[in-house]
């Protein structure tokens, strides 16, 4: 999957919604420390630019060298490549070690990971107590009654394209194991939902529509997006230079590791 988020990386960081800061405020308050975080999946790096107004420390990782090079700098993030090839081992000591992490979140980007292997590190990392994991993602944007038919119909028609694992971005993340315990924020089969909202151009939307993987996936096998269905895009979009309100539906799991103790 790293090659084809590093086609995408350039299309990133304007397409994709920004989250919201009092999703961060909110986290921060459900933990007891605010020493060290891991972003991980760190994509543009604005999850962690946010968690960073919050913790002393945040380490920032993604698979993609190409998406770390778009990522904003910031003097307390560190931006780690990990590549899919590293063990464990080496994944736990450079976030710092054994019950050491305040915080782990991931952005729009767990549905991609081996999660047994991912939510093993996890509770090897996660500091007990005090310390929560945080995943989140959201479904394209909703536009108006009119775009909004014609865009899901597009978006159908690419589903032999996209990974098996988008299944649980279409349903919300219901359906996504997360074998941590609550904390009043989402559960396994019941996340939290919430809405963003971001003021996009049409030529923001044609770049949303070229981060997708699946869009990505189709041009390799010689599926590109046909002109005439662009210009429809755009009739219904309202015109090229209409900047619109649209509005991303967005779903969170937050939990803790678990208590094994008898």
């Amino acid at each position: 999957m790293a090659e084809l988020f590093n086609k995408q990386a350039r299309f990133y960081s304007d397409a994709r919604p920004t989250y919201p800061g009092k999703w961060f405020s909110m986290l921060a308050q459900h933990t007891t420390r605010h020493s060290l975080a891991w972003d991980v999946g760190n994509g543009n790096g604005q999850a962690a630019i946010s968690i960073v107004g919050h913790y002393k420390k945040v380490i920032a990782t993604d698979v993609s060298k190409d998406q770390l090079s778009h990522a904003q700098k910031h003097p307390r993030i560190q931006y780690i490549h990990t590549p899919l090839s590293m063990s464990d081992e080496e994944l736990v000591s450079i976030v710092g070690g054994e019950n050491s992490l305040d915080l782990i979140t991931v952005a729009a980007a767990v549905h991609w990971f081996d999660l047994p292997r991912f939510y093993s590190i996890v509770n090897s990392v996660l500091r007990r107590p005090g310390g929560i994991i945080a995943v989140w993602a959201y479904e394209l944007m909703n536009v108006s009654p009119e775009f909004d038919p014609k865009f899901k119909s597009f978006l159908d028609s690419a589903l032999p394209y996209w990974h098996p694992n988008i299944k649980f971005v279409f349903v919300g993340y219901k359906t996504l194991p997360f074998p941590f315990e609550s904390v009043g924020l989402g559960l396994e089969n019941e996340p939290i939902e919430v809405e963003i909202q971001k003021d996009i151009s049409f030529d923001g939307f044609l770049g949303l529509l070229k981060s997708l993987s699946a869009i990505n996936t189709a041009n390799e096998k010689g599926v590109d997006l046909p002109r005439k269905l662009v210009e429809e895009f755009e009739v219904e979009w309202g015109g090229p230079k209409l900047v619109r309100r649209v509005i991303f539906k967005a779903f969170m799991l937050v939990g803790k590791v678990k208590n094994t103790k008898i």
